[in-house]
């Protein structure tokens, strides 16, 4: 309905002979997955890169499972250097590769060899069994899961610090190791091990960038549920559920948009989070004490800020590539996380924590061979923003707010692009509060719920709502990321149409997945040069706007 990045189960549904109707309150689709344009520039405020694409891998299957594959084209990113960390003055490449990273790191640490290949075995053990079991069906499959999953029985209850510190003793290691904590918004004591292996584990054949940005999965997605039959509707935000009958018999037959609209359906996906969905569109008059009391205990991940510049400068010739930066102060992970956490944001000069990507160097079609753009996101307690709750951007106060964000995060990217302040085209902000109005995550909340113990695995929000004929999927069900959200729309699919993951996502021949190298311009097909051409003949420059 509304939020979320994920509409698998709706385009799955089409594709099953379902009369499907997708409503979302934003004035274009995808939630985070969607991109939007400022003065012709495009940002995608939540795909920033996609791992496991090559061929046989669980992502490509999943794009070539939904017969979406022709329509997407993918580059990939700097393979030897998909992640930059620069942690304080230290500057560690991430090449993609578990045995390149090794390698590399090994070099960089020789004194951690050994430990470091413990840990990265251990890492790839306990994600590959994790995915081992979503694969598991029948009695022998469950028969044996003890001995095949036996990494995961082991390390699956200890937080990632735990288990990093049994391996790694050097500091800056560690901080290189854990620098993928901002894919899931936990420091090391919080974050269980398997959600950090599983963020790993997708990454470590390196990143991957949709051509069009997030709305390039979201224009494949949509074009499939049309092609089946399925409508589409934007600026319908959904006010609430419609329920049916008493006590435990009550059953979900349709929706009231904000408009006063009614619409009848026998079945209800909500992709809002638990709380929007269950507190916001059902109503708490309609819940159980079960479901009431694990949302009373139910917290959100982190929030965060968003810087989107257009800049006229060669950020090449300047340093940078196709692969992210994350800028962290060179202090323990735990005190980068409180630093982050603190809710008097304007203090300081810098931000503690940043990631840096330039979405121009990361889909070549989209730059128009002056002007490119950055985005850089920054994590923080939504206390922080608390005091301008309902008040939207109307108040000079949080006009001024802004601007000292602004500043803060220049400053930081300064460090990166020296002299970018003096080649600033255009440059905006999103706060938690856009990240509300647009997206509808509560508390502004970029993964949904806080991916600790308490909110992931079995005792995540389940896809089958205790109200028949509802249905939840997201960040929030089974995990969240793109490819996260989206596998669990099949899932939930399956819940909705009574089969398997597996009977949705067969194999289809016809369907091939094009991914070529955003670093080598040899790669590259005849149309992608069409594509830049049509870009820089379309391109008007502008007037500088040089930030003080």
């Amino acid at each position: 309905m509304s939020g979320g990045r994920d509409i698998g189960p709706w385009r799955l549904s089409a594709r099953a002979g379902k009369k499907v109707l997708v409503l979302e309150q934003h004035y274009v689709p995808g939630g985070w997955c969607h991109s939007f344009f400022l003065n012709g520039h495009r940002f995608s405020p939540g795909v920033h890169y996609i791992g496991m694409m090559g061929e046989g891998e669980s992502t490509r299957e999943l794009y070539e499972g939904l017969d979406i594959a022709n329509d997407l084209v993918f580059f990939r990113m700097n393979p030897a250097a998909y992640e930059h960390c620069w942690i304080g003055e230290h500057r560690i490449d991430m090449p993609a590769g578990i045995d390149n990273l090794y390698e590399h790191l090994a070099q960089r640490f020789p004194h951690e060899r050994k430990g470091l290949k413990r840990y990265l075995t251990t890492v790839r053990n306990v994600s590959d069994q994790l995915q081992l079991i979503h694969r598991m069906s029948g009695f022998l499959d469950h028969l044996t899961i003890p001995f095949r999953t036996r990494h995961l029985g082991k390390y699956g209850l200890f937080s990632l610090k735990r288990v990093i510190d049994w391996h790694i003793k050097d500091p800056l290691l560690k901080k290189v190791l854990n620098v993928q904590c901002g894919d899931h918004g936990l420091p090391p004591s919080l974050a269980p091990f398997p959600v950090h292996a599983a963020v790993m584990q997708h990454y470590f054949d390196g990143g991957y960038y949709p051509m069009g940005g997030g709305a390039g999965i979201v224009k494949a997605m949509t074009t499939a549920i049309k092609k089946h039959g399925g409508v589409v509707r934007t600026d319908a935000g959904v006010k609430r559920i419609l329920l049916e009958g008493d006590g435990k018999a009550k059953r979900a037959v349709g929706v009231e948009l904000m408009n006063g609209e009614r619409i009848n359906a026998s079945t209800i996906v909500s992709n809002a989070d638990p709380h929007k969905t269950y507190i916001g569109m059902v109503g708490k008059e309609h819940l159980d004490n079960k479901v009431l009391k694990k949302l009373a205990a139910t917290r959100y991940s982190v929030t965060s800020i968003m810087l989107f510049v257009t800049v006229d400068m060669d950020v090449r010739a300047a340093g940078l590539d196709s692969g992210n930066i994350w800028m962290l102060r060179n202090v323990d992970m735990e005190e980068l996380f409180r630093d982050m956490s603190r809710t008097d944001i304007l203090t300081d000069d810098e931000f503690p924590g940043a990631f840096i990507s330039c979405p121009t160097l990361k889909d070549p079609t989209s730059f128009n061979g002056r002007y490119h753009d950055i985005e850089m996101v920054t994590y923080l307690d939504y206390k922080a923003f608390e005091p301008f709750e309902g008040l939207g951007e109307r108040t000079a106060e949080y006009g001024t707010w802004k601007e000292r964000i602004k500043e803060k995060m220049l400053n930081g990217l300064e460090r990166v692009l020296p002299g970018v302040r003096a080649r600033i085209v255009q440059a905006e902000i999103g706060t938690p509060i856009t990240n509300e109005h647009y997206v509808q995550s509560t508390r502004g909340s970029v993964y949904g719920t806080e991916k600790t113990l308490k909110h992931v695995g079995p005792f995540a929000f389940g896809v089958k709502a205790p109200i028949e004929g509802l249905y939840l999927t997201g960040a929030s069900t089974l995990t969240h990321g793109v490819a996260g959200a989206s596998i669990s729309g099949v899932i939930t699919a399956a819940a909705v149409l009574g089969c398997t993951k597996d009977d949705l996502l067969k194999p289809d021949p016809s369907q091939r997945l094009r991914i070529h190298d955003a670093e080598d311009e040899t790669t590259w097909p005849e149309w992608v040069w069409v594509k830049r051409a049509d870009k820089r003949r379309r391109f008007k420059p502008v007037a500088v706007r040089a930030a003080t």
